[in-house]
C-alpha cells in the first residue's frame, strides 16, 4: 500500500477500547509515547486490530491547533 500522507508513524497497538459506534485505538510509537485514534468500530473489525498488533498512526491535518491554560 503507498499513500500520499508523510506523516505515517510505525507502532504497536496498546488496546483496542471499543465503542457503541466508534472504537479507541491506542498505538505506542516510541517508548512511552501514544497516539491515540478514535475510528469506526466497523473498521477495527476490518483491520483485524488487536492489542499487540502492528499498526500505523497516519496523520493528514489542514491544520493544528494549539491551547494553553
Amino acid at each position: 500500500m503507498q499513500i500520499s500522507s508523510r506523516n505515517q508513524l510505525k507502532g504497536t497497538i496498546q488496546s483496542v477500547t471499543p465503542g457503541a459506534v466508534n472504537s479507541e485505538v491506542s498505538i505506542e510509537i516510541a517508548p512511552g509515547v501514544v497516539v491515540v485514534a478514535q475510528i469506526t468500530s466497523t473498521s477495527v473489525d476490518r483491520l483485524g486490530l488487536k492489542a499487540g498488533g502492528t499498526a500505523y498512526a497516519i496523520i493528514k491535518a489542514d491544520s493544528v491547533m494549539v491551547g494553553v491554560d
